[in-house]
């Protein structure tokens, strides 16, 4: 019974919820870049390389005299053909969207140290400015002078 005690107190905090936030829009973001290179990103490279499209980009291992990549120019019909194919194309489309990924995962992470270190940083001068007046609103404590002192001492040697 302890375990599932345990599971429910762990289900409860505030970090679970969020944790489950962020996996959602992260799958929902990942579809978003995964798009973005598809439909967009990939385009361009197709139409930078003459036409070739890059997830279609493979390599045959088992080519033979019969074969030309102009009579199988997709990875689907050298498969079907019986052609064993190293499509790295779809490597690299999935290595793009991993960089953007990580691009965008770290430019949001740096907006997010940038603006605490700010606030920090105002909290700070707030603290520093508060303790300066603070320590100005203080009544100052009299310095005693030399002449202070001898007035003291002559004082005390008349009393005697």
């Amino acid at each position: 019974m302890s375990f599932f005690k345990d599971f429910k107190a762990f289900v409860s905090r505030g970090n679970v919820v969020d944790m489950a936030v962020g996996v959602v829009v992260g799958g929902a973001f990942g579809k978003i870049v995964s798009s973005l290179v598809a439909d967009i990103i990939t385009p361009l490279i197709s139409l930078l390389t003459g036409g070739a499209t890059l997830a279609e980009s493979y390599v045959c291992l088992n080519a033979d005299e019969a074969f030309s990549y102009a009579s199988f120019p997709t990875v689907a019909l050298a498969n079907e053909a019986g052609y064993a194919t190293l499509n790295y194309g779809i490597f690299v489309q999935t290595i793009i969207d991993f960089l953007l990924i990580a691009l965008s995962i770290f430019c949001v992470i740096r907006i997010i140290t940038k603006s605490r270190e700010k606030l920090e940083a105002k909290k700070k001068a707030e603290e520093t400015a508060a303790a300066a007046e603070a320590a100005a609103a203080a009544p100052a404590e009299p310095v005693e002078t030399a002449e202070d002192i001898l007035r003291d001492i002559r004082t005390m040697l008349e009393k005697k």
